[in-house]
């Protein structure tokens, strides 16, 4: 298996914000929709507190993460990304994190019901590239 480039997925997640994480619930994958924030391949996303996915990272912290396709053709190329996560509470986070879109869920960054995922990967590969070969990006 290749190597992938640091800056091509790099250039995956700051293109794009919306993907799939998954959890493990009752020892099975479930999978939902996330808007995604990234930091040196470090991934963050907003939750409410109260919600299974926190009951499932509590229990189990691997995800797995789904981020990048475009619809454009057979090639596109997306990042499939193992990782650990933790429920962040701090304010520090929770500022950084917080933008306008979030104001519908909550009413604040001091919202109580308002916490951060960081989601600390262990592998990214990255998928469709031309060779059709997933490439790993060392970690």
């Amino acid at each position: 298996m290749q190597s992938a480039n640091k800056s091509e997925v790099e250039k995956i997640l700051n293109d794009h914000q919306l993907g799939t994480l998954a959890t493990v619930k009752d020892g099975k994958p479930f999978s939902r929709y996330m808007t995604f924030f990234n930091d040196d391949l470090t991934l963050y996303t907003a939750t409410d507190n109260h919600t299974h996915k926190v009951d499932d990272i509590k229990n189990n912290p691997n995800v797995h993460i789904l981020i990048g396709y475009t619809y454009d053709g057979l090639n596109d190329k997306y990042l499939e990304i193992e990782g650990q996560a933790d429920v962040e509470n701090t304010e520090g986070i929770k500022s950084k994190l917080w933008n306008e879109k979030l104001e519908p869920w909550f009413d604040g960054p001091e919202d109580p019901n308002y916490s951060v995922l960081k989601i600390t990967p262990t592998e990214i590969r990255l998928m469709n590239t031309e060779d059709h070969e997933p490439r790993i990006l060392e970690l």
